[in-house]
């Protein structure tokens, strides 16, 4: 789906929105960055030297990964507008058969684990945010520090409470929200750099450079500290779609960049004079009849930047069930204008609970900073690598130019995650641990979706088979329609085997829908739906649907009536007597799949609490007949 460029009042309007969605994460960096490569358990003492080092590395990270590489090159990598890693998967998945040479499988797999490390993201940026908002309390009242963790907890609750009512009229005032927080941290830091303006010095990348070669091996792991001013860097490229690209470089140079630099260098400035402040710089910094009303923009900020990630989460799970790579779920669409408007309970909930735990488990920004960095910078380094397989595939670039660039953009991911590797003990193990779980299912549910496809199909019958022999029998039929969901186009669904052997009889209509999810984002109406008549009464109905949309049966078969007559034949289906037939599945694991014991059970397991087929495809409760079989998987 290619947006038509924006311009005027619109192309504002988006840039407007992109501030609230797209940079609320990276926004609310300047709450602990520069505190953690000064004051955490890596960091650096505040000298004159060290903090202009530290300040150049700053400015250059903002510059390289976010300007030069995400808004320059990878959001040019979109699968029909839309971005972010599973598209991006999706372009290598299905970019033909130079795609999938050598290779291509692993980096598949790296791209579901990419997908998972933002699971954990999904957790720590709502908990690391809020907490560095809220700590600014201990700053203006140093007797309330012990309130931080308590009143954390209550906003994260509330927010993830808040989500099942959707985020559409929430949404509205997120621009607002960011546009007043960009502003703010942008006169504070100017504020800041009145005190000395020649902290302007670090612009320079020499700084940075006599940074490293003074400090050694140290200077390199303060990166794990730096790191945290790009943790926004993949929100750029996964929201592309909502925004698209210009909105969302047109607030980046001319709002977010400016406002973030600015308050960087107000930090530093501040820095230069006082090294104490280096246990809460951002909050120092500021004038003390500020402070309060900080906190106040502080924490509305966090949220925005929280509801962003989580809602990023609901978008992430939706694509990766219709890729294949995620069990059936509940999805509420909670806008009827915005598609992207979403709510997956059990995503929320899993969510809120994993995210108020690290609250009360890591009590501080600091603590959680630990573990903030590794997820962030694993994501970014498979980013790039399938962005070059892109490159090279679907771009046909020269190995001279791709490698080069490929290997620019990988020497600093790495520099970034071998630095927070670290940090592993201190609380990196945690986004690790999420993603090899989340991996872990969602594997297994690919793998085990597959064998039993290949097992379902193996034991069906080829329609054409079924058709020629309907037509030697005379089989009782009934007024009505008869609706048999299949996955499988061209074999008869088993359901309906089972349906004619037992009840020894069919429907004067009966329609075969399968519904195939297509490696692209969304599909023209015109290229939905392809109908075959195959005789006697029976229809074969295939909709595509994109890894972008949830479908509705009940709304696709009432669309089938209003056809142009190009597209094929037109069917009236009268719900009031149409009858859904689905087939239940129970999977015993003693059968030939390849697929460890463990993992056999682990799907099982999965399948038994996914959501219904008739509940996921919105079909009406008192029509459906479900008729199980045992499957040895």
């Amino acid at each position: 789906m290619h947006r038509i460029p924006a311009t005027g009042r619109a192309l504002a309007a988006l840039g407007l929105g992109a501030l609230g969605v797209v940079y609320g994460d990276i926004g609310t960096s300047p709450l602990y960055s520069l505190k953690e490569c000064f004051d955490g358990p890596h960091g650096v003492p505040p000298t004159p030297e060290n903090v202009l080092g530290v300040l150049s590395l700053v400015v250059w990270a903002l510059t390289f990964v976010v300007t030069f590489k995400y808004l320059g090159f990878v959001m040019r990598a979109d699968n029909r507008g839309e971005g972010g890693i599973v598209a991006l998967m999706a372009l290598v998945g299905g970019g033909g058969a130079g795609v999938r040479r050598a290779g291509g499988t692993v980096l598949l797999l790296l791209g579901v684990f990419g997908a998972a490390l933002l699971y954990g993201d999904g957790v720590i940026t709502p908990a690391i945010s809020v907490l560095g908002a809220v700590e600014g309390v201990a700053v203006a009242a140093p007797g309330l520090g012990n309130v931080v963790v308590p009143i954390s907890v209550l906003i994260l609750a509330a927010l993830f409470v808040f989500q099942k009512r959707g985020t559409a009229t929430v949404g509205a005032v997120f621009g607002p929200i960011m546009l007043l927080w960009f502003t703010c941290i942008f006169l504070v830091g100017l504020y800041g750099l009145s005190r000395d303006p020649s902290v302007l010095r670090a612009i320079s990348p020499a700084y940075g450079i006599s940074f490293f070669l003074r400090n050694g091996g140290h200077g390199f792991l303060v990166l794990g500290g730096v790191v945290l001013v790009i943790t926004g860097g993949e929100a750029l490229y996964a929201d592309m779609g909502h925004f698209g690209r210009r909105p969302i470089r047109l607030a980046w140079l001319l709002v977010a960049m400016p406002a973030l630099v600015m308050n960087y260098l107000g930090q530093g400035a501040l820095l230069l004079h006082d090294a104490r402040a280096a246990r809460n710089p951002f909050y120092l910094v500021a004038p003390s009849w500020a402070l309060y009303p900080l906190i106040a923009v502080a924490t509305a900020a966090a949220i925005v930047a929280s509801q962003a990630l989580i809602s990023g989460a609901f978008s992430l799970t939706q694509q990766a069930l219709q890729l294949g790579y995620w069990p059936r779920v509940t999805i509420r669409h909670t806008s009827r204008t915005e598609i992207g408007q979403i709510y997956v309970p059990e995503v929320n909930w899993a969510l809120g609970v994993a995210t108020v735990a690290l609250v009360l488990g890591f009590g501080s920004s600091s603590r959680l900073a630990a573990a903030y960095g590794i997820a962030v910078t694993g994501t970014m380094s498979v980013t790039t690598l399938l962005f070059h397989r892109v490159a090279r595939d679907l771009w046909h670039w020269p190995r001279r130019a791709a490698w080069p660039l490929t290997l620019l953009f990988l020497s600093v991911d790495a520099s970034f995650f071998l630095a927070n590797a670290v940090k592993f003990r201190d609380g990196g193990w945690f986004p690790i641990l999420a993603a090899v779980g989340v991996f872990t299912l969602m594997t297994t549910w690919k793998t085990g979706r597959g064998a039993l496809a290949r097992m379902l199909r193996q034991a069906g019958l080829p329609l054409e088979v079924f058709m020629a022999d309907l037509n030697r029998k005379d089989v009782q039929r009934v007024a009505g329609t008869a609706v048999f969901m299949t996955s499988n186009v061209g074999t008869v669904p088993p359901v309906m085997l089972h349906h004619l052997k037992h009840n020894k009889v069919l429907h004067e209509r009966v329609l075969l829908v399968s519904l195939l999810s297509e490696e692209v984002p969304y599909v023209r109406e015109a290229k939905r739906v392809t109908i075959r008549e195959l005789g006697r009464g029976f229809f074969q109905v295939v909709s595509h649907y994109g890894f972008m949309e949830t479908p509705a049966v009940p709304p696709l078969l009432t669309s089938l009536s209003h056809r142009p007559p190009e597209a094929g034949p037109r069917i009236e289906v009268n719900p009031m007597t149409t009858t859904y037939y689905l087939g239940r599945e129970t999977l015993l694991p003693n059968g030939p799949a390849r697929m460890a014991a463990w993992r056999k059970w682990l799907f099982i397991v999965m399948a038994r609490n996914a959501q219904t087929a008739s509940s996921y495809f919105g079909l009406p409760p008192n029509r459906v007949v479900e008729m199980g079989a045992q499957v040895e998987l």
